[in-house]
């Protein structure tokens, strides 16, 4: 059992909530990256979701594309991701996902990508624009490497899709808490009590939201429908306005620390 694995097992056993936040790998330098997962590990979170950039980011909307074009101007590359997030495990002790899209992925090469992905001590890969319908090479490349693979499910997921997520096994559900690109919106999610119904009814795998929350507040109404949230938008945003890696430690730190205590009531 990953480490992930048994972090989600004992929040299902507890009733608690994992904080997994997001950050694009390269953000705003691979040092730098490094420098704000620690701080946000220190700041309450129970793990990461590390971000490797590309140039075509479908599900991303704004912002994450913007940070993931300044982290390919900077240097982030496939190699790179692997390292830094070797590193982020290795300097936090704290499980972490790879996500990307698949392009890049099949042009290293799936088997590669997931042994490469294993050696960084990564405990489950996303790969946002591969459907359940096609999952199933990325499912066996993964579980042959030793990593988990997450698949989504959003609010209009039909039943027989869902059926397909669970039968394939995934490491956890993400659990689409909005509709639309990735960002931040101004009031909770009104689909997550339904979308985590569903899944509990028919599974117990583990189901992490993500995608619409974007502080305290949000994230206390999703947490009891959940084992995980998953914060990006509102963490990547903070990192590209301040003005240096110091004053993006403080304000990530800042929004972790609020997100947990707002979780955790």
């Amino acid at each position: 059992m990953t480490g992930l694995a048994a972090a989600l097992g004992r929040a299902q056993k507890t009733g608690s909530t994992l904080l997994l936040p997001y950050l694009t790998a390269g953000l705003p330098s691979a040092d730098a990256s490094l420098a704000l997962f620690e701080a946000m590990s220190a700041a309450g979170a129970d793990g990461f979701e590390i971000g490797i950039p590309y140039t075509d980011p479908l599900m991303d909307g704004p912002v994450i594309q913007r940070a993931g074009l300044e982290a390919l101007n900077a240097g982030m590359t496939l190699d790179g991701g692997f390292a830094l997030s070797k590193r982020v495990v290795t300097s936090t002790a704290k499980p972490a996902i790879l996500m990307t899209y698949v392009n890049p992925v099949l042009r290293m090469g799936l088997s590669a990508f997931c042994d490469r992905a294993a050696a960084a001590g990564v405990d489950a890969v996303i790969f946002v624009d591969v459907p359940v319908d096609e999952a199933e090479p990325f499912s066996e490349a993964a579980r042959a490497s030793g990593v988990g693979l997450v698949l989504f499910a959003s609010p209009t997921i039909t039943d027989a899709r869902l059926e397909a997520v669970i039968a394939a096994e995934p490491t956890f559900i993400y659990g689409i808490a909005d509709l639309g690109v990735t960002g931040e919106r101004s009031t909770a999610s009104t689909h997550v009590g339904h979308l985590s119904s569903r899944v509990r009814s028919l599974s117990d795998i583990p189901l992490v939201l993500g995608v619409g929350i974007s502080g305290p507040e949000q994230a206390a109404a999703a947490a009891p429908h959940a084992d995980g949230i998953i914060v990006g938008t509102a963490v990547v945003r903070r990192v590209l306005e301040a003005a240096n890696v110091d004053e993006a430690g403080r304000a990530t730190a800042q929004l972790i620390e609020e997100i947990r205590a707002a979780i955790d009531g």
